[in-house]
């Protein structure tokens, strides 16, 4: 992939090589300010290991799955399968990654170390929800084995820019899905694990987005574009997985994450942080991107108050029945 700056002098052709190394140096900053803020946790320690017991299979006291044993919400089960799915695919996530950003140097480290951490949170999860029994752990499986048979391929995986772009709205995404999953949950202990790895997902963001950030800097028109096509055609990265479109239709309905939410708390706020709309000396192509990207925005929120009002009404229809 070739971009062109014009605020680098003219003709100055910018490639994915040219950026990973401008921005070695600010990715070395935020790794090392990333391993200051970061504190290390234990997987074990956030599972309710006393709630166990054993499936049937090879022991003979092995007690069968039943949904009667699970203290978690039935919005709480479904987001919570589609959130571990969704880290089930960190083989690929790393794959890709790796590819764009090199396994060399300060990217190198943070690909790696990402990785490392991004890995807990399928540990935890799934050792939360097969100790808790809160989900039928052959159905589970054998979704873990279609999702990840079926590999995973960004639709940004052409571009490092917008594999930045991405991850920068994605990882906020994940937070807010994981920490409303535990405040729906209905179980202490589970709303618990989810925070801790919203911690994560936060910190994750934060590198991203100041990495984002670093390259407006260097190559504005390019950056926003990038925004533009990433914020344009977001797609959650567990989009592929078995049954998505009716798990994500309830979830927003569970509040969990809805285009209320992804307004919100997802893509307004990074744009904000950004500065998005305040950035001038942009070429005719930036400022296209720029414009572009304010009226979606402005589209999106319409969409989402059109969202607020069926959802209100639905709340009021089940009230009057309950009352009734």
């Amino acid at each position: 992939m070739t971009i062109t700056s014009p605020h680098l002098g003219s003709p100055s052709v910018w490639t994915d090589a040219k950026l990973l190394y401008a921005l070695e140096e600010v990715v070395e900053t935020e790794l090392n300010r990333h391993l200051k803020v970061t504190k290390d946790w234990m997987p074990h320690e956030y599972v309710p290991w006393g709630d166990g017991r054993n499936f049937p299979g090879f022991f003979e006291d092995g007690e069968a799955w039943d949904p009667s044993q699970s203290k978690v919400t039935e919005i709480g089960k479904i987001a919570l399968v589609v959130n571990l799915l969704t880290e089930d695919n960190l083989p690929s996530y790393h794959h890709e990654i790796a590819a764009l950003f090199g396994r060399d140097g300060a990217w190198g480290t943070w690909v790696h170390r990402w990785t490392a951490e991004e890995n807990r949170h399928g540990i935890v999860m799934r050792d939360y929800l097969l100790a808790s029994r809160a989900v039928d752990p052959d159905k589970l499986e054998r979704f873990r084995m279609e999702h990840m048979s079926a590999g995973y391929e960004s639709d940004n995986r052409h571009s490092m820019l917008h594999t930045v772009a991405y991850v920068s709205f994605q990882e906020l995404a994940t937070r807010v899905s994981h920490r409303n999953t535990g405040h729906q949950s209905g179980d202490p202990v589970c709303d618990r694990m989810l925070a801790r790895i919203a911690t994560d997902e936060n910190l994750h963001m934060v590198f991203y987005r100041n990495l984002l950030k670093a390259a407006f800097d260097l190559a504005p028109d390019l950056t926003m574009q990038s925004v533009r096509d990433v914020v344009v055609n977001f797609q959650m990265p567990g989009h592929g997985m078995p049954g998505f479109e009716r798990a994500a239709a309830q979830m927003a309905i569970g509040e969990v994450y809805n285009m209320r939410i992804h307004h919100d708390d997802v893509i307004s706020p990074v744009l904000r942080f950004l500065k998005i709309m305040e950035i001038d000396g942009l070429s005719p192509e930036g400022q296209k991107a720029q414009e572009e990207l304010g009226l979606y925005m402005n589209g999106l929120d319409a969409e989402a108050s059109k969202f607020d009002e069926k959802l209100a009404a639905r709340k009021a229809r089940m009230a009057a029945r309950a009352a009734g």
